[in-house]
């Protein structure tokens, strides 16, 4: 994560309307996460950049073990003392993540992180998730956001969801606020990293993975993209030079959760 954006992450923020917008926010991703999930009996699941990951209990009932991972060392010492007592859920810190075995997790959730992470790095951190997904395992990026789609789509997105939720009136003063906000004065200097659908499937398939691009985004701004990726059965050595093989397999035909 570029260090302006992990900086930001570390401090109080104000990126949430008010706690209705966080609450919203947290059910939504972890009702996305479930219904992609798939139903087998000892699944491990590793959310890569989880934020506060309110709804997080809720996931790791459907699983053996739930691994959350935050690049921000004050959001990881939220998570350890909110799921302090939560069964089947390890919060890990950064020795902890690269001490993972190799094929030890079946499925990695990466939900609006990619855009804060400097697109030079993101080709290493591709191939950590190959190295930790099991050869059978999912891989899932969500709110990877388009070249095209900018600041009026996430304005509109904020809004809409405000008015379905019920903080319509909190959204518009956020969006004030924000004028005069960190998150606003970084966005303009550093930016945010984009990728179209040829660029990404390209760093996917690099790294060693068979992708495919769900039909909607995780979260509410339609306007982002969510990829499951799966790995290929070919060496990460070899995946530069090996075509993509097999089958792309739709999300949809795993989804195992309500």
């Amino acid at each position: 994560m570029r260090d302006s954006w992990l900086r930001f992450w570390d401090r109080p923020h104000a990126i949430y309307a008010n706690d209705r917008h966080r609450q919203v926010h947290y059910v939504r991703i972890a009702d996305d996460i479930l219904s992609v999930l798939p139903a087998h009996a000892g699944l491990r699941v590793l959310d890569f950049g989880c934020g506060d990951a309110r709804e997080a209990a809720r996931v790791a009932a459907w699983t053996e073990r739930l691994f959350l991972y935050d690049a921000a060392p004050s959001v990881r010492t939220r998570l350890i003392e909110t799921f302090r007592d939560t069964p089947k859920l390890t919060v890990l810190d950064d020795e902890g993540l690269s001490g993972m075995p190799d094929g030890s997790v079946d499925v990695i959730t990466v939900s609006s992180v990619i855009q804060y992470i400097d697109r030079v790095d993101l080709p290493a951190i591709l191939l950590v998730f190959r190295r930790l997904l099991a050869d059978d395992g999912m891989l899932v990026i969500a709110d990877v956001i388009p070249p095209e789609a900018g600041l009026i789509a996430d304005v509109r997105a904020l809004l809409s969801t405000g008015a379905r939720h019920g903080f319509l009136l909190a959204a518009i003063g956020s969006l004030g606020a924000m004028l005069f906000s960190d998150y606003r004065r970084i966005r303009r200097q550093i930016g945010l990293s984009t990728y179209g659908d040829h660029e990404f499937g390209e760093l996917l398939s690099t790294a060693g993975f068979a992708v495919d691009r769900l039909d909607r985004n995780f979260g509410f701004n339609p306007r982002r993209r969510t990829y499951v990726a799966r790995p290929r059965l070919t060496s990460i050595t070899a995946a530069a030079q090996v075509p993509e093989q097999g089958d792309h397999h739709s999300a949809a035909t795993d989804q195992g959760r309500p």
